[in-house]
């Protein structure tokens, strides 16, 4: 099926995705899993509740039992998963995407990610197979629970220092304040609320924070409420981007550093994971924190992996997921625990977030640039040959070249044919210069690119 990407289930409702194959799909999952209980938790789209009820009618079918979360944000599923001892869990979500999309993020025991090379493929096998065979003899039990106050213990524990601050918060109609709002009665703080009723048809803008456009309103907020500090969510509820007491966007590579730098005073010499598009600041701040830096692939799931291979109390990735170890079996991106991090960050630093993150703008970025190639993987190794005498070549994750003074990635999407160019230079100058020589080069390529 196409709905089936790299890291998920997603697509357009009722087009690509519906309730016959929400049950397959539960049937499947369970089948997968081979063990009882699974917990499921939904977002506020229109068509969640009937998704989420065929996918439990379907791993009830198979006999597994079901722990209903209800109206969740992703991050608390994880914590559901762990905490209930759970073996497996579903968020019926299709995160930051348009109203009209929906979709699946399954997870294991300890909310282990279940993407591509871990098993999607296999779900999406067994879900063609198992969609009309009769049902187990014994149907899986069904039972509710809420989170929400456990949760928000879980992730205050993060939260050392509390400090008593002007918060401008941006949940995008999404599900990240169904889990912030029993943290925030918790805290001391003056909180401007923005669009945080859940609503599936994101009325006011995406719940899509990494795109600069859907930051208006927070940053105006901020300015407008003398606020220290602004947070936006993402639909789900797994990512957050912050925005400086100026009203001013802070790049998800730099709050990695701020926040590893912390947690490293807590936990000196561990391992602290950066992905490949970061800025070459965030591998310099974790090791001036002691801390060893780690280079890692973009995706939760290779992420979380490499976390828990590695041992790493932290990770974080430029599309503003932040990874946290909550124990030794539990690792998960959450955007509410990131902003009590950040919160954490400001009250032992006592200043403001725009003079802690100006030294961390020393270098020049491009921000990531997609072109549509119709080859990406010859426009790749075409480029890597024209650089293999670089100091430094990966292909960790598309192409990694650096140089002593700018590098560059390129990678290819997951779902169309574009390359996604991430440059970095010492200088500005330096950086527009490379970045326009770079894509005037995979232009050039692009066109005598043989046929995909």
């Amino acid at each position: 099926m196409p709905i089936f990407k790299a890291y998920d289930i997603r697509g357009v409702v009722p087009d690509e995705l519906d309730a016959r194959q929400a049950y397959a799909i539960g049937r499947a999952v369970a089948v997968f899993v081979g063990a009882s209980p699974i917990a499921v938790g939904r977002d506020a789209r229109v068509h969640s509740p009937e998704l989420a009820g065929a996918l439990v009618d379907g791993i009830r079918d198979e006999g597994c039992d079901v722990i209903d979360l209800g109206l969740v944000a992703t991050p608390m599923l994880y914590f559901g998963v762990e905490s209930l001892g759970a073996r497996a869990g579903v968020m019926v979500t299709a995160s930051h995407n348009p109203g009209e999309y929906n979709g699946f993020k399954i997870c294991r025991e300890h909310a282990i990610p279940v993407g591509e090379a871990t098993g999607l493929k296999d779900i999406e096998a067994l879900a063609a197979e198992r969609a009309d065979r009769p049902p187990a003899a014994r149907r899986g039990g069904r039972s509710s629970h809420d989170v929400r106050e456990a949760y928000a213990d879980h992730v205050l524990a993060l939260a050392v220092e509390r400090p008593r601050l002007k918060l401008a918060i941006d949940c995008g109609n999404g599900m990240a304040a169904v889990g912030l709002e029993p943290v925030l009665a918790r805290l001391e703080l003056d909180v401007t609320r923005l669009y945080f009723e859940p609503d599936g048809r994101f009325p006011n803008h995406e719940a899509d924070p990494l795109k600069v456009e859907n930051l208006a309103d927070l940053s105006a907020a901020v300015r407008r409420e003398g606020a220290d500090l602004g947070v936006a969510f993402d639909g789900d509820g797994d990512r957050a981007v912050f925005v400086d007491g100026r009203g001013d966007p802070v790049s998800a590579d730099l709050a990695t550093a701020l926040v590893a730098r912390r947690l490293l005073a807590r936990s000196p010499g561990s391992r602290v994971l950066y992905d490949l598009r970061s800025s070459r600041v965030v591998a310099e701040e974790i090791e001036r924190a002691g801390g060893e830096a780690g280079m890692c692939r973009v995706g939760h799931s290779f992420v979380k992996a490499q976390m828990r291979e590695e041992g790493a109390i932290f990770a974080g990735e430029l599309s503003g997921h932040l990874y946290f170890r909550f124990s030794d079996d539990l690792v998960a991106d959450d955007g509410t625990a990131a902003l009590m991090a950040m919160l954490d960050v400001l009250g032992a630093e006592r200043r403001p977030l725009h003079e802690l993150v100006a030294p961390l703008r020393c270098y020049a970025a491009s921000g990531e640039i997609n072109s549509r190639v119709s080859d990406v993987h010859h426009v790749i190794d075409a480029i890597a040959a024209e650089h293999r005498g670089a100091p430094e070549v990966s292909r960790l994750d598309g192409l990694l070249v650096r140089y002593p003074t700018w590098w560059f990635n390129l990678r290819p999407s997951n779902t169309e044919p574009v390359l996604r160019l991430n440059l970095e230079a010492d200088t500005g100058p330096e950086m527009i210069e490379r970045r326009d020589a770079m894509l005037a080069r995979i232009a050039a390529l692009a066109k005598v690119a043989p046929a995909a």
